[in-house]
């Protein structure tokens, strides 16, 4: 049963998502703070995290960040927070996704099946498990990221696109293909997602990120992946 921790301070909404959720068999712990959170994540392991930004003793971004130091749980957003810049700060901190308040329950519900998918083992074509550059190696099997000797950090959304790209050796992957694997969607509007995750990529995993070598954008049409 998938078990979900929302962290959330505001008690009305706090108890319609555990309703909802709890409907549908969802397992929900609930934290009204990010110490709190903080410490749940630890003690139950929850499979997706919904995280509110506003939270009476630290900003939720500053969650994320801890949370990504030693987890890669998938961190759905809800916030009421609406400009570019605070959404590109949650999703460059790690999170995967991110809901503004007012949010319809269906499309909530809806974002939290894909956030549980791309934590779903996925078929991996046996005589392509290990990919190999001269800068790091990606080994699919075991969903492991190695660069210069040292495991890479990646969170579930940043390892499904890296995922995508390296399996698809030197073929352009358009933006919608990658919106719509990574998160159901095919709107044009989403592109921003692409960008803030394909830097976090080339961040960890290029010499020279400004200036990849291998994960390479193609204007306007997508990415791709030159091994």
């Amino acid at each position: 049963m998938t078990r979900v921790l929302v962290v959330e301070d505001d008690p009305q909404l706090v108890r319609a998502l555990v309703i909802t959720m709890r409907a549908r068999r969802y397992e929900v712990d609930a934290a009204p703070d990010g110490a709190t959170a903080l410490r749940l994540a630890v003690a139950r392991q929850p499979d997706v995290v919904m995280l509110d930004l506003g939270l009476p003793d630290m900003d939720g971004v500053d969650v994320i960040r801890a949370l990504r130091g030693w987890s890669r749980v998938p961190v759905l957003v809800l916030s009421a927070r609406q400009g570019a810049e605070e959404k590109v700060a949650a999703l460059d901190a790690g999170a995967d996704d991110y809901v503004t308040k007012p949010f319809s329950m269906d499309e909530l519900l809806a974002r939290l099946r894909a956030a549980v998918r791309r934590t779903e083992e996925l078929p991996v074509r046996a005589e392509a498990t290990k990919v190999e550059t001269d800068a790091f190696t990606i080994d699919l099997l075991a969903k492991k990221a190695v660069r210069q000797g040292r495991d890479v950090r990646l969170t579930p959304t940043e390892w499904q696109l890296l995922e995508i790209l390296v399996t698809h050796p030197g073929r352009l992957v358009t933006q919608k293909q990658l919106l719509q694997e990574v998160w159901g969607v095919t709107r044009s509007g989403k592109t921003h997602y692409l960008r803030v995750y394909m830097a976090q990529l080339r961040r960890k995993l290029e010499a020279d990120p400004a200036h990849p070598r291998y994960l390479i954008t193609e204007p306007g049409m997508g990415y791709r992946f030159e091994g």
